[in-house]
C-alpha cells in the first residue's frame, strides 16, 4: 500500500473512528484502525463488536492495500501532523509515515484479521430533523446506567408511533424523557441504543437545519453523515415502561426562576461533593424554596424565591441529578412537582413540556 493525503484530512478522520476501537480486549485486532487505500481515497474503520465507525477521505493511491495499525498510538502520532502532507508506506509487517523531512514506522497487522462490518442495514427507518436527534440524545444519555447489573438501562429508548417519537433513559435513580416529532419512517418501532453509540452520534452529526435518516434491521442501527458510517448494535429486552414510574398527579408545585435555582444548587453542592450523595436539601415553604446542604467543610442555607401551590415539603436529593435535569431545561422558569418527601419529583419547563426529569429522592434519618 502507498498512498498520499493532507495531515488535517487524516487526523479528522482516525480521531472519528478512534472512538470505536476497543480499550479492553483479548484480541489485538480490535485495538487498530484499519487502512484501506483503493480508488482515489482512503477509508478508516474501527470497530469493537459493539459499535463501528468508517470514516473515507481523498488521497492519491499509488498502490492499493488494506493494513490495520494500533488505533491510539496511530491516533495520537498523526493529530500531530496536522498541518503537513503524510505518504503512508506499508507491506504487511511495519507501516512508513513520510511527513516534511522526516520518516517513522509502525508495526501493523494484517487486514485480513479484522472483522467484516456489515454496512447494509436498511430494512427499517425513520427520518428526523438533525437538530431534534442531536437534542434528544444530549437531553437524555445522561441518564443511562453506566453499570453492567442491567444492560439494557445503559441505552436510550426510542419508541415511534405514526409521526411522534420519545426517547427515555433511567440509571434506577432518575429519568429522562423527550417527545417530538419524526418527518417519516417505515413504521412504528420499539429500539433501545446504547448511550455511547448516541453519543457518537451526537458528535458526528452536523449543526444545520437539514435531516438524519437512522436505519435499523436485525438488531442493528446504521447513521451516516458527511462520508461517516456508524453502526452499533442494539440492546435486547423489555425496556422499563415510563409509565409505571411518573406520578400521575401532584401535592405540591414550585414554579422558580432556573438560573437562580442553578446557581444555588451549585452553591450548595460545593460544599458536598466528596459525599457520596452529595445531599442537598429544599424546604419548599411560604414564597421559597431554602436550599441548604451541610458537611464537615461548612454548611450552606439560601433561600430562593418562588411560587409555590400546594402543602409545604422537606426533601433531600444528589445534587448532581437536580443539576443535570435543570441543565436539560431551556425555559426561564421551570416547574419542579412534588408528593412528598420519599416519592418521586419531576422537573419540566414551564410551558413546552416535551422534556421531563423524574428524580428519586434519598432517605435521610428525618424521612425514612
Amino acid at each position: 500500500m502507498k498512498c498520499v493525503c493532507e495531515g488535517i484530512d487524516l487526523s479528522d478522520a482516525v480521531l472519528k473512528v478512534v472512538k470505536a476501537c476497543s480499550s479492553k480486549t483479548t484480541v489485538p485486532v480490535l485495538e487498530c484502525v484499519k487502512i484501506s487505500a483503493k480508488n482515489d481515497g482512503i477509508t478508516l474503520s474501527a470497530t469493537d463488536g459493539e459499535i463501528s465507525i468508517i470514516k473515507k477521505i481523498k488521497a492519491e493511491v499509488y498502490e492499493e492495500g488494506d493494513v490495520c495499525v494500533p488505533g491510539r498510538y496511530f491516533s495520537d502520532f498523526i493529530k500531530k501532523l496536522e498541518g503537513v502532507q503524510i505518504t503512508l508506506v506499508a507491506d504487511g509487517r511495519k507501516m512508513d509515515i513520510t511527513y516534511a523531512d522526516s520518516q517513522t514506522s509502525m508495526m501493523v497487522l494484517p487486514a485480513d484479521d479484522f472483522p467484516k462490518i456489515d454496512t447494509q442495514i436498511n430494512e427499517n427507518s425513520f427520518t428526523l430533523k438533525t437538530a431534534d436527534l442531536k437534542r434528544f440524545i444530549l437531553s437524555t444519555s445522561f441518564c443511562c446506567a453506566t453499570d453492567d447489573s442491567r444492560p439494557i438501562l445503559k441505552g436510550c429508548q426510542f419508541l415511534i408511533e405514526g409521526d411522534g417519537i420519545c426517547v427515555t433513559a433511567l440509571d434506577g435513580f432518575r429519568l429522562a424523557t423527550v417527545s417530538g416529532k419524526i418527518t417519516s419512517g417505515t413504521g412504528n418501532m420499539n429500539i433501545v441504543c446504547p448511550a455511547r453509540t448516541l453519543n457518537e452520534i451526537e458528535k458526528m452529526l452536523p449543526d444545520d437545519d437539514g435531516e438524519t435518516t437512522v436505519f435499523v434491521q436485525r438488531g442493528m442501527i446504521l447513521v451516516s453523515s458527511d462520508n461517516t458510517v456508524l453502526t452499533s448494535r442494539l440492546y435486547g429486552g423489555d425496556f422499563i415502561k415510563k409509565e409505571n414510574i411518573i406520578p400521575r398527579s401532584f401535592v405540591t408545585t414550585v414554579k422558580v426562576n432556573k438560573n437562580l435555582l442553578k446557581a444555588s444548587i451549585e452553591r450548595a453542592a460545593i460544599l458536598v461533593r466528596s459525599d457520596k450523595n452529595s445531599l442537598i436539601i429544599f424546604d419548599i415553604a411560604g414564597e421559597k424554596v431554602e436550599i441548604s446542604s451541610a458537611s464537615e467543610i461548612g454548611n450552606v442555607q439560601e433561600p430562593v424565591k418562588a411560587e409555590i401551590n400546594g402543602k409545604d415539603v422537606k426533601i433531600a436529593m444528589n445534587s448532581k441529578f437536580i443539576i443535570d435535569a435543570v441543565n436539560a431545561l431551556d425555559e426561564d422558569d421551570i416547574v419542579l412537582s412534588f408528593n412528598n418527601q420519599v416519592q418521586p419529583f419531576i422537573c419540566q419547563n414551564e410551558k413546552n413540556k416535551d422534556n421531563l426529569y423524574l428524580i428519586l429522592p434519598v432517605r435521610t434519618s428525618n424521612n425514612a
